[in-house]
């Protein structure tokens, strides 16, 4: 691949600007000089100012998402993508989180730059297990257990009810929710309807990916394997 195609595929800069980054010899490659933005190598050849070309087979990570930020490119206000470097939205495939959290969740979210690797953990039919945690301002009816798991709570506006849930309560007013789909704010309208409102709402896990194993504080990212949720 070009020297230039590969700085601006991975977001360093445009082809245009390839051939100043060549001549002050921000771009190299071991064992050979580059004389032109023409020239040719591997992307995982390239070192760009001594350091690899990141993320030459897709960007895949974990991004601890704070409270206040916003899943979108375009909202006013703090945005996820305020988080991330610079470079990587300007990456040829873009960065897209796969599904989103609402600005007063917290937790573990994913971004990747891999249209397939999104439908694979958002589509309807995967299935993939998410963990929340919660805190509610009243408490949880021990009804609520076998209400979640039995498939028949039907939201407020919708005619399909929710897929089994598993909800384990750990106090009074806090708990684990597993849920196996993906509906607008469904965590808080679930227990809503259950006369316990949510108060504090962080994701914990999607899939085998836990954000504990992670150790990421609020704001910090970390690669990932994506071959985990195969």
């Amino acid at each position: 691949m070009r020297i230039d195609a590969i700085l601006s595929r991975f977001g360093y800069c445009s082809r245009r600007e390839a051939a100043l980054w060549v001549k002050r010899g921000r771009v190299t490659v071991p064992g050979r000089t580059l004389k032109s933005a023409s020239d040719k190598a591997e992307p995982a050849e390239v070192l760009i100012d001594g350091e690899p070309v990141e993320f030459v087979n897709g960007l895949y990570v974990a991004l601890h998402k704070p409270l206040g930020c916003t899943c979108s490119h375009k909202e006013a206000g703090e945005l996820v993508y305020d988080l991330l470097p610079p470079q990587w939205l300007n990456r040829s495939n873009g960065v897209s989180t796969v599904g989103r959290l609402d600005k007063e969740t917290s937790g573990l979210l994913l971004l990747t730059d891999d249209g397939a690797f999104v439908h694979a953990l958002t589509s309807p039919k995967k299935h993939v297990p998410k963990v929340y945690e919660f805190e509610t301002s009243a408490p949880i009816p021990e009804s609520a257990v076998a209400l979640f798991a039995s498939g028949e709570l039907l939201l407020e506006g919708e005619t399909t009810p929710c897929l089994p849930a598993e909800l384990q309560n750990t106090a009074p007013c806090h708990g684990l929710l597993t849920l196996h789909e993906g509906r607008y704010h469904q965590v808080r309208r679930m227990l809503a309807a259950v006369g316990a409102p949510v108060i504090s709402l962080t994701r914990t896990a999607i899939g085998p990916l836990k954000l504990a194993d992670l150790h990421l504080a609020p704001g910090e990212w970390a690669e990932i394997d994506p071959t985990i949720f195969s």
